[in-house]
């Protein structure tokens, strides 16, 4: 057994008790050393839980990766009091109960496996949507492979990786605060692996349930490639997300957010930019997915 020490991140928004409880219940049950978890309260309170889970209630909703990088902390700067941390969505379920020991196995046997990013399927079907499958090459998500993102509630990460790259960039609030993450992890010279074995059951829905979606997509698609890209990749990969939006024909409401949110990307500050170095656009390109989609 390894013994490498996994703790969880769950942020919550108070209003799924049920489901919380029933994801804590699947994490308490993981073979292996306990896992211990800590649910953030992301501007609302946390429901009961089971005793010895940790809570933390912020004061106002911080958005996703501001909710995982309090979670993070939590277990010490960077997350150091423990090896790996499990992301989970309030709402999923872990499926399995050998999950946090293939993690162990999988962070031990490969010293520069810095993130796994599980399949996640619907507990009714079992189907994996394809958005779900962090590739291009997506219509078999049964194939396990290298990629270059991860999925933000079904995922585990190496916490040296924190420590060296930084954790989920704050002002991104939701959407695209993974692949900000994945492309410092891989140009610090960190893999990623995408998992089909380690399984999070949640159910199927639409990304664009979300009212600030459309916008918030946009924006922190610009704040992305201005953060990260060479300076001539920047237009090239705006460009080719312009085209793929229109080409996609989403409603006149939604490509005016769509529109309004590249704007704002365009015009607001993104934090600090760090461009990635050429040989890890080319080592991104030979993982199937050059940064210019």
């Amino acid at each position: 057994m390894s013994g490498m020490k996994v703790g969880a991140v769950i942020i919550t928004m108070g209003n799924r008790p049920d489901e919380l409880r029933a994801l804590l219940d699947s994490v308490a049950k993981q073979d292996g050393d306990r896992v211990e978890v800590v649910v953030v309260g992301n501007g609302s309170p946390v429901p009961d839980v089971p005793e010895g889970v940790r809570t933390i209630e912020l004061p106002e909703n911080l958005g996703i990766p501001g909710g995982r990088n309090v979670g993070i902390e939590a277990f010490g700067p960077s997350g150091r009091d423990v090896d790996i941390l499990l992301f989970l969505d309030d709402d999923g379920l872990l499926a399995n109960h050998e999950t946090a020991e293939l993690c162990r196995t999988a962070f031990e046997a490969d010293p520069k496996l810095g993130i796994i990013s599980f399949r996640i399927a619907d507990p009714d079907t079992g189907v994996t949507q394809r958005r779900h499958v962090p590739r291009l090459r997506a219509s078999d998500p049964m194939r396990s492979s290298r990629v270059t993102t991860f999925l933000g509630g079904a995922n585990a990460v190496r916490t040296q990786v924190f420590a060296e790259v930084g954790g989920l960039p704050d002002e991104f609030f939701y959407a695209h605060e993974e692949t900000d993450l994945a492309w410092r992890a891989l140009d610090a010279g960190w893999m990623i692996d995408y998992r089909s074995d380690m399984v999070l059951y949640h159910p199927t829905t639409a990304p664009s349930r979300h009212a600030v979606y459309h916008r918030m997509v946009a924006r922190n698609r610009v704040w992305l490639a201005r953060r990260n890209l060479p300076a001539p990749l920047v237009p090239v990969y705006l460009g080719v997300w312009l085209l793929l939006t229109l080409v996609r024909r989403p409603s006149r409401p939604a490509l005016r957010a769509w529109f309004g949110g590249f704007r704002e990307g365009v015009t607001t500050p993104c934090g600090p930019r760090r461009p990635m170095k050429w040989r890890t656009v080319w080592r991104l390109t030979r993982l199937g997915r050059p940064p210019v989609i």
